[in-house]
């Protein structure tokens, strides 16, 4: 009997655009899986969180696996913040915790939505090695993470952390430094792979797989 892996989110997995000519996370993926599993793509470059529970309505029932990779628009929404004038340091702190609790209502529903659907699902952190990030940016992108180890470890949902899969300048797109190139997504998909023949999930508990 046939089966399905899901790929929700963004342009992490929707990266076909951006590797012209090379295979793209969905290709690299179904490489690696068995010939009875397809891989489907029902995440969109640009999808913000919001997105993911329209994604979910085209989740087909031969489903065995939903992997989410979302979160990185949601925090580019608020990039200019960080550039802003502020009289003291504690006026962008206290900002940057308001952008944090909704970020995190925002998450926390839309993994109820994902596990709702009662398959096996396992999330992606947003990597941080991105070419000339700035050091600001980079602190502030850890804000965005902590909500994502937090609320799907409470969930007990084992966690990609792509901050450890794509850490080298080669990892991102020559079309754009914030989506992964073909070798970064290849290394995306070994990890997802990983997560698909090795976790089990039959045990509920959160384990963090960092390639």
């Amino acid at each position: 009997m046939s089966s399905s892996v899901i790929l929700l989110g963004d342009s992490i997995f929707d990266n076909a655009v951006y590797v012209p000519g090379e295979p793209c996370v969905t290709e690299q993926l179904q490489e690696l899986l068995p010939a009875d599993v397809s891989v489907r793509m029902l995440a969109v470059d640009g999808d913000c969180i919001r997105h993911v529970k329209e994604q979910l309505e085209h989740v087909p029932e031969d489903t065995t696996h939903l992997f989410v990779s979302v979160g990185g628009n949601d925090a580019l929404e608020h990039y200019e913040i960080l550039f802003g004038d502020y009289q003291v340091a504690r006026d962008l702190f206290t900002l940057l915790h308001q952008i944090q609790i909704g970020f995190r209502m925002q998450y926390r529903g839309m993994l109820e939505a994902v596990v709702g659907l009662n398959r096996p699902a396992a999330v992606c952190t947003i990597y941080d090695t991105v070419p000339s990030i700035e050091a600001i940016a980079l602190t502030a992108l850890s804000l965005f993470n902590d909500v994502i180890v937090a609320e799907a470890t409470a969930m007990n949902l084992p966690i990609v952390d792509l901050r450890h899969v794509c850490n080298e300048v080669s990892d991102y797109s020559d079309k754009s430094p914030i989506e992964p190139s073909s070798k970064g997504g290849k290394k995306i998909a070994e990890a997802l792979h990983r997560v698909y023949a090795e976790h089990d999930f039959g045990i509920r508990r959160s384990v963090v797989y960092t390639g």
